[in-house]
């Protein structure tokens, strides 16, 4: 793997980079954080992108398995000694900064490999489960560099993350079922007949809207909790609000995603963002 030790120059990690590209959520979102905090934010970002990209451009999971050995090798190096990325030793330099803990970058590398092996999830708490070891994790790195440490305030960005990574399933349940990718919980399947293999078809992946229905409902369900988005940090409360309208705007269109990506246009997205940066 010797090629992923080549790589941009640190520089080309700072905000904005390739995983916060004008236009996206992620760029929305930090745009709001404080302004001597966002290099930084973009290079957690940037971390899980390039793992996040693996199971999207390696189709051979042996290959891909490698691939994420390597970052996991590199993320032990980057607490321990020094590692080879230019990423990774941007990253090592954030990490030293605001006392970031290993376990939440383990947390995205460990869902990473669930994905690339296609494990499916078989009850709803799994996918719970596996979304906040996802963004949720990234959320909780977010929150750990705004000084939140507390329990109560770390286990809301886990959630809330886990929120908005569920939305982007929902959004994206028409690509995932055509690659025959984890999609929705065996249980739901199951009851209904159905089976990740079985949504690979046009006739069964027709049924979609009726099947996210419920789970969007659900989903929905976890920002009206107490310890809601009310208290995190405003990046991620704005990241929070760009997923709950584009909750809404899957559910206005009877989420019809079999064949199409719905999404927010950037203005959208920047009229929101701002409204939720002066809501508190």
């Amino acid at each position: 793997m010797a090629d992923e030790r080549a790589g941009p120059a640190p520089e080309e990690w700072r905000f904005p980079n390739r995983a916060t590209p004008p236009g996206s959520s992620t760029y929305y979102s930090l745009r709001f954080a404080p302004r001597d905090l966002r290099d930084d934010l973009a290079v957690l970002a940037a971390w899980r992108h390039q793992l996040r990209a693996i199971p999207d451009r390696v189709s051979d999971s042996g290959v891909a398995r490698l691939k994420l050995q390597w970052w996991r090798e590199e993320l032990e190096l980057t607490f321990t000694d020094t590692p080879h990325h230019p990423l990774s030793r941007v990253l090592q330099s954030v990490i030293a900064r605001h006392g970031l803990p290993r376990a939440p970058f383990g947390d995205m590398a460990d869902q990473v490999e669930v994905e690339i092996l296609r494990r499916q999830f078989g009850t709803v708490a799994d996918l719970d489960t596996a979304c906040e070891r996802d963004l949720g994790a990234f959320f909780e790195l977010v929150a750990r560099c705004h000084g939140r440490t507390g329990a109560d305030s770390l286990g809301a960005a886990r959630r809330l993350g886990g929120f908005c990574a569920q939305v982007y399933r929902i959004r994206d349940s028409g690509l995932l079922a055509r690659h025959g990718r984890a999609l929705l919980p065996d249980e739901r399947l199951n009851a209904l007949g159905l089976s990740s293999a079985a949504l690979t078809r046009r006739k069964h992946r027709n049924r979609l809207p009726e099947l996210l229905a419920p789970v969007a409902d659900r989903v929905r369900s976890r920002i009206a909790a107490p310890d809601g988005p009310a208290g995190l940090p405003v990046c991620l409360r704005v990241r929070v609000r760009l997923s709950a309208s584009l909750l809404d705007e899957l559910q206005n269109a009877g989420y019809d995603v079999a064949e199409q990506r719905i999404g927010l246009t950037p203005l959208r997205k920047l009229w929101l963002a701002w409204r939720e940066s002066w809501q508190w």
